[in-house]
């Protein structure tokens, strides 16, 4: 059996998908039936992009998710595979959600909307340049944490991306004077992240709440494809389990290490990562070398 990952904001690339959408017919109505869900023109973000918009969470988050599903259902259709062949399927934070519309667990339709929504939530959720969120590499999680604890640091982790990469959230303030302290514990890099708030912090809780009350609202299908959940690495297939656990993704720690470990307890060996980019793929290898790996975000793929 094979396992299906799909990446998050932060892989968007100016084309992405475009070498699909323009040779397969199923990656063009992928593109024109979310445009249409969403009434947003993600074609003209994702290809030409001249008024900078890709880059802005209200926007990159539905386009990453259409660039994603295209590339899944042409891979799909190509390799005439079926979805009952498919053993699980888990994303990172938006990535979730492709694999909820990936895995037919929720509608395409019901998907859309509800990740336009949660990316127009995530870019008001607090003032403009006021919160931010830092790569550290280098450290485990458990040392991170350790690290706040000791020197009361008001910061908060965001992602557990892998035992040598974590990335935290919090004032950007704080951010800035936690640097020298996380150096002199010899984390070998500090990196500040270009992107608009603290995610995945408590600064998201009143837009996971709102966002909460229209997950309430999704109809999920039930399937034999089990999901991951980012909220704490369980594996399940049930739809009322993976509901209440994505109603609280949003302000709380993706806990991608342990999903990946999830994957290996369980023995799975086949993974291919669906999207743009290939950040997955190099975060896994640093989870474990378990895995055959194979990322598919351009036709030369297939």
């Amino acid at each position: 059996m094979t396992s299906y990952v799909f990446p998050g904001q932060g892989s968007q690339t100016l084309g992405m998908a475009k070498d699909f959408h323009d040779n397969f017919q199923i990656a063009r109505d992928t593109f024109e039936e979310i445009e249409d869900h969403t009434n947003i023109d993600i074609r003209n973000i994702i290809f030409e992009d001249q008024d900078s918009r890709l880059d802005i969470t209200r926007f990159t988050q539905i386009c990453v998710f259409t660039a994603s599903c295209a590339i899944f259902k042409t891979f799909i259709n190509q390799k005439d595979l079926k979805n009952e062949n498919i053993n699980v399927m888990l994303g990172h934070s938006l990535g979730e959600y492709t694999a909820l519309a990936c895995s037919n667990k929720i509608s395409l339709k019901n998907c859309s909307l509800i990740l336009k929504k949660r990316g127009e939530l995530m870019n008001s959720a607090v003032t403009s340049n006021i919160t931010g969120m830092a790569a550290l590499i280098g450290s485990k999680a458990d040392l991170i944490e350790e690290i706040i604890k000791d020197n009361k640091l008001n910061l908060e982790i965001a992602n557990d991306n892998s035992p040598i990469q974590v990335v935290i959230s919090g004032t950007k303030d704080e951010l800035q004077k936690s640097k020298e302290i996380f150096l002199k514990y010899n984390i070998k890099k500090f990196v500040l992240l270009n992107v608009s708030a603290a995610f995945h912090s408590n600064f998201m809780l009143d837009a996971q709440r709102q966002l909460s009350e229209e997950i309430e609202n999704l109809n999920f299908i039930e399937n034999n494809i089990k999901i991951i959940s980012n909220y704490d690495a369980t594996i399940t297939k049930e739809s009322q389990q993976i509901k209440t656990k994505l109603q609280k993704q949003m302000a709380n720690k993706v806990n991608w290490t342990k999903s990946i470990q999830k994957l290996e307890e369980i023995g799975e060996k086949n993974i291919i990562e669906i999207g743009p980019g290939k950040v997955l793929s190099g975060l896994i290898k640093r989870i474990s070398n378990s895995f055959d790996i194979i990322s598919i975000n351009k036709i030369s793929d297939l």
